[in-house]
């Protein structure tokens, strides 16, 4: 099976090679910013899309050719990403937006051409730049082609090169028999059913007295002033030390449990709604919430059970964990009350703590989660039919929302059989994800 995987690497450029970067970083933003004014100026005269291209500005403007093509390629490439999400689902995506100047991140994409990107010992050649050395602390596997480098300017002065690489791996799948569950916590990022609580450090608190003070000497030096420059590099380098910290925490997390579980459940809660301020309200937990980074730790728990053949379980949010006794299954509407943390089993007399209890709870689930009964069909009508016309009602409402299509591909299973555990939901944009069996 071929697919794609980015390794990200640091790279030291010269005076010479962050000029010619700070002109790519330019004139990328620039191209975007006009192709996108000339289609809106052209959509209100005409009421119809302009097909504009990069090389229609290059006589007008002549200074785009000292960069590389394929960079302006990929901001038209952009663009268009842009305007066909805005088109097909506008619930989602808004209209396309012009490209600030300010914009603390400064990126560009180019791809490899007959050998236009390659290492060669402890450098990566890139077109109109030349040779950059490159710190590459883990190496790309083996006969894998690079497909596309991103370089990438932090606020903080350091430039990144990200590689996307295509290579043959064969991923077998895993017939899970170790489970656990994680129930979201706002201060200690989860409680695990059969692990020790992952007690988030809660970085961003421990450093909000430097940011604060950092940030009071930025807002009196005068703008444009090389002091305001200086004291604006001290404080993205505090804010990228805490960014680091979080990523560093939870990439290990991620990979403990990656390692040692089959599969792993976790409540799908909407992070983004928690965070806002309700009506009436007389606190908000938009700095808790968003501090652990819990959607950056799912997507990394995700991709690296993945990457082994294992799974990684969506709840869907309203299931009561919190409200049921994991002993009896006795359902107390009492608890919904986040103050309650812990409680009684008016039926059982069990003692529950509310966060360990959910856990459990979210761990039984996920254990019956994947038993889907699929009516049989060939393999040409699970090409053309959704997933959702083999579930049955009462699996159906764990189907994930959005408007996602995906298909289920069966081979080798009898007429009115179950498909075991094993079986995959074939495109990964789907809540859980399984193991696809071998083509005979």
């Amino acid at each position: 099976m071929i697919v794609n995987k980015a390794y990200r690497y640091r790279i030291y450029p010269t005076t010479e090679q962050k000029m010619m970067f700070a002109k790519t970083f330019g004139c990328v933003r620039f191209i975007y910013n006009k192709m996108l004014s000339d289609r809106i100026d052209y959509y209100k005269e005409t009421g119809q899309k302009l097909n504009n291209t990069p090389a229609q500005y290059k006589e007008e403007f002549p200074w785009l050719k000292e960069v590389d093509s394929l960079a302006l390629a990929n901001a038209q490439l952009n663009l268009n990403k842009a305007y066909s999400h805005f088109w097909n689902d506008s619930q989602h995506f808004g209209k396309p937006r012009f490209k600030s100047k300010k914009n603390s991140r400064a990126s560009y994409s180019t791809n490899n051409q007959k050998g236009s990107v390659r290492i060669e010992g402890h450098k990566v050649k890139l077109p109109k730049v030349g040779w950059v050395k490159l710190c590459q602390h883990r190496p790309l596997p083996e006969n894998s082609i690079i497909k596309t480098v991103t370089i990438s300017k932090t606020p903080s002065g350091k430039y990144y090169i990200s590689m996307l690489v295509e290579y043959e791996n064969q991923v077998l799948p895993v017939i899970p028999k170790t489970f656990l569950s994680l129930d979201f916590a706002m201060h200690g990022l989860y409680v695990a059913s059969d692990e020790e609580d992952a007690k988030y450090p809660d970085f961003l608190r421990k450093a909000e007295k430097r940011l604060a003070k950092a940030q009071q000497k930025l807002s009196k030096k005068q703008k444009g002033s090389h002091n305001r420059e200086k004291q604006r590099l001290r404080v993205a380098i505090l804010h990228e030390k805490v960014a680091n910290q979080r990523r560093d925490f939870l990439h290990k997390k991620a990979r403990y449990l990656a390692d040692r579980y089959d599969a792993i459940g976790i409540e799908d809660i909407s992070v983004k709604a928690m965070a806002k301020r309700k009506k009436g309200g007389k606190f908000s937990f938009g700095k808790s919430v968003a501090d652990n980074g819990w959607n950056m730790f799912t997507n990394m728990l995700e991709y690296k059970l993945a990457w082994q053949g294992k799974q990684l379980i969506k709840i869907d949010k309203w299931y009561p964990s919190s409200q049921l006794c994991h002993i009896c299954g006795y359902q107390n509407h009492e608890t919904k009350e986040l103050s309650v943390r812990e409680w009684d089993c008016p039926k059982c007399g069990s003692h529950h703590n509310r966060d360990k209890n959910a856990a459990i709870n979210i761990r039984e689930e996920a254990r019956s989660f994947p038993k889907l009964k699929i009516p049989h069909q060939s393999h040409a009508d699970f090409c053309s039919t959704d997933t959702a016309g083999g579930l049955d009602n009462k699996k159906r409402r764990y189907a994930p929302r959005g408007g996602v299509a995906y298909r289920l591909f069966l081979w080798g299973f009898p007429k009115g059989a179950t498909p075991p555990f094993g079986t995959r939901l074939c495109e990964a944009k789907c809540s859980v994800l399984y193991a696809l069996p071998a083509l005979p």
